[in-house]
C-alpha cells in the first residue's frame, strides 16, 4: 500500500508538470485560430508545434507509467484522491516561479486544506479490497453511464458567441474529469493482465479501449484548457477524476470503503474540506494569471505582450 502512495504522488508530480506546460503551450495559440472558440479535432496537432507543450506531454506519459504503476499496486479509491494533490504541486511551481509574490494567506490555508482533506478522507474510508478484473456486464453499464455523463457535460458546454468562457471551460472540466475516472478504471483493469506480460494485455480489450478513451480524454482536456479560464475548468479536473473513480472502484472491482457512522463522517468531512481547498485555490489569482505573471524567460517563444492580453 505504501508503494502504491508514493507512485500515486510521482504521478502528481509529473500530471502537475504536464499542467503548467500545456497550459503555457495553450496559450500561445492565436485566439482568431479555429478550435479556441470552436470545436477542433486537429488541436492536438496544433498544439505540438510548441515547445512547452511537447514538454508538458512528455510529463503527462511520465505521470501515465506511475498511474499505472500505482494502480498495479493498490485500489482505485486510494490512488486517485491522491492525484488531486497535482493543483497542490501547480500551486508550488507558480509560487516558486514568482517567488511567491501577492500570495494571499487563504491561498496557502486552501493547499493545506486539499492536503488535510484527502488525508482525512483516506484515513477515515481506508480503501481495501477489491478484485483485479471486473465483470463483462458491469463494464458495459460502466461505459454506457460515464459516455452519457460526458455527453450532457459537452452539450452544456455549448459552442457558439452566446456561450461565457467560464461556462464552456467549466463544463468541458467536468466532462473530461469523469472520462479521467473512467480512464483510471479502465487502466485498473488493464493491470490486471501485467503478470502474464505483453502477450497478455495486448490480447485483453483493456489496452485498446484505453487507447480511444484517453484519447477522447485528451481532447477534452485540450479543449478545456483553451476554453475559457483554468479557475472554471480546474475544479472538474481534479474533484470529478477521484470521485467518479471511487465509485467505479465500489461498482467494478468490489472496493471496499469503511461504513462506520464514525468513518463515513469522516469521509465526507473529507471530501468538503478537499473540495473547498480545490475551488478556493482555482481561483487564486496565481493561478488564474499564471501565464501573465511567469519570467518571460520561461514563455519560450510565446509572445509575452499577447499572452497578457489574452488573460486578462
Amino acid at each position: 500500500m505504501e508503494v502504491a502512495i508514493l507512485l500515486s504522488l510521482a504521478a502528481s508530480l509529473c500530471t502537475a508538470t504536464s499542467s503548467v506546460c500545456q497550459r503555457l503551450g495553450a496559450r500561445s495559440l492565436d485566439a482568431r485560430e479555429p478550435g479556441v472558440t470552436g470545436f477542433d479535432p486537429l488541436l492536438v496537432f496544433r498544439l505540438a508545434k510548441r515547445p512547452v507543450w511537447l514538454l508538458g506531454f512528455g510529463s503527462m506519459i511520465a505521470g501515465f507509467a506511475f498511474q499505472v504503476s500505482a494502480l498495479h499496486f493498490g485500489p482505485l479509491a486510494l490512488v486517485q484522491p491522491i492525484l488531486a494533490v497535482e493543483l497542490v504541486f501547480v500551486f508550488g511551481y507558480l509560487g516558486t516561479m514568482t517567488r511567491c509574490r501577492g500570495l494571499r494567506w487563504r491561498e496557502w490555508a486552501a493547499a493545506a486544506a486539499m492536503s488535510g482533506g484527502l488525508a482525512v478522507f483516506l484515513r477515515s474510508a481506508s480503501p481495501s479490497g477489491g478484485r483485479s478484473s471486473a465483470p463483462g456486464p458491469l463494464w458495459w453499464l460502466a461505459g454506457v453511464g460515464t459516455l452519457a455523463a460526458v455527453l450532457l457535460a459537452v452539450v452544456a458546454a455549448g459552442f457558439g458567441e452566446h456561450v461565457s468562457a467560464s461556462r464552456r471551460a467549466a463544463c468541458l472540466g467536468i466532462a473530461t474529469g469523469i472520462s479521467w475516472g473512467f480512464v483510471a478504471a479502465v487502466i485498473k483493469e488493464m493491470t490486471s493482465r501485467l503478470d502474464g506480460g505483453l502477450s497478455a494485455v495486448f490480447t485483453n480489450w483493456a489496452v485498446y479501449v484505453l487507447v480511444v478513451t484517453g484519447a477522447g480524454a485528451m481532447l477534452l482536456a485540450s479543449h478545456a484548457i483553451t476554453a475559457g479560464p483554468l479557475a472554471a475548468s480546474q475544479p472538474g479536473f481534479t474533484l470529478l477524476d477521484p470521485i467518479v473513480a471511487i465509485l467505479l472502484g465500489a461498482l467494478l472491482f468490489a472496493e471496499h470503503l469503511q461504513a462506520a457512522p464514525a468513518d463515513l463522517a469522516g469521509e465526507v468531512l473529507g471530501l468538503l474540506v478537499l473540495a473547498a481547498g480545490v475551488l478556493t485555490l482555482s481561483r487564486s489569482h496565481l493561478i488564474t494569471s499564471h501565464g501573465a505573471a511567469l519570467p518571460p524567460r520561461t514563455l519560450a517563444d510565446v509572445n509575452h505582450k499577447e499572452l497578457i492580453r489574452k488573460t486578462r
